[in-house]
């Protein structure tokens, strides 16, 4: 019997065990430019699927989740099915603390539930917590890339982009969260209930405490930068995580 997945399109033998979730096809694809001898799995709907190589030799999958919980938890609940054990979220995010600078690398230790996705799979109660596992091997893969320790830290998961609620980004900004995003406490929750491994790594993209705030095109210009160094970071953990297992 096959086990196509429904919404991937793609089966057992189709991923390694190592893959990393950016949110955005496009990120996706620039992922698997890094990979050795990358191989196009599937494409449908807001998932693009690449397995190959990491240049040391280590199998790696990329698939894209889309942005939200929704889709990302579809994308981790098929991706274990198929055989993926561990898990990188490759992502964006805006920074939270007014001294952090747009392109700044995160790497994430928990979230805050700001999300209604991972609600249906267990109460608030249950943390948000990023893999130990994942995450040193972040903190060592970014310390090693950037020659200092990356932002590390608690990060605010959140469904509703356009919607700004003034008053609980200064308490989270308050309490020390470090940055703002869309899928970190959803892939958390829904790992860590599904007994895999989970982190993330981010590049943040804005800080809605900036002042004055630069151009959209400054923006994209430092964004591009640490979406290529987030790229290496994940890549060389993945390394470490497959040479310790």
């Amino acid at each position: 019997m096959s086990d196509i997945q429904r919404h991937l399109r793609a089966k057992t033998g189709d991923v390694a065990p190592y893959v990393l979730i950016p949110g955005d096809p496009g990120r996706a694809e620039r992922i698997a430019e890094t990979f050795v001898a990358p191989q196009l799995v599937a494409r449908n709907r807001e998932y693009t699927l690449f397995t190959g190589r990491t240049a040391a030799g280590t199998p790696i999958s990329v698939c894209s989740t889309g942005i939200g919980g929704p889709s990302a938890s579809i994308a981790v609940e098929e991706l274990v099915r198929i055989g993926a054990t561990h898990f990188i979220r490759v992502g964006s995010a805006g920074g939270r603390q007014p001294g952090t600078p747009i392109g700044s690398v995160i790497v994430v230790t928990a979230a805050f539930r700001g999300e209604g996705t991972s609600l249906d799979y267990i109460p608030l109660g249950y943390p948000a917590a990023a893999d130990l596992d994942v995450t040193l091997a972040l903190r060592r893969a970014a310390e090693e890339y950037l020659g200092r320790r990356a932002i590390e830290g608690v990060v605010y998961t959140r469904d509703a982009f356009y919607r700004r609620d003034d008053g609980l980004n200064q308490r989270l900004t308050e309490a020390g969260v470090v940055a703002a995003e869309q899928e970190c406490s959803t892939v958390f929750v829904v790992g860590a209930l599904l007994g895999v491994k989970v982190g993330a790594v981010l590049g943040t993209d804005s800080n809605i405490y900036l002042d004055p705030q630069p151009t959209r095109e400054e923006k994209e210009a430092l964004y591009r930068q640490v979406e290529r160094e987030t790229i290496a970071i994940a890549s060389a953990a993945v390394d470490r995580l497959h040479a310790e297992a």
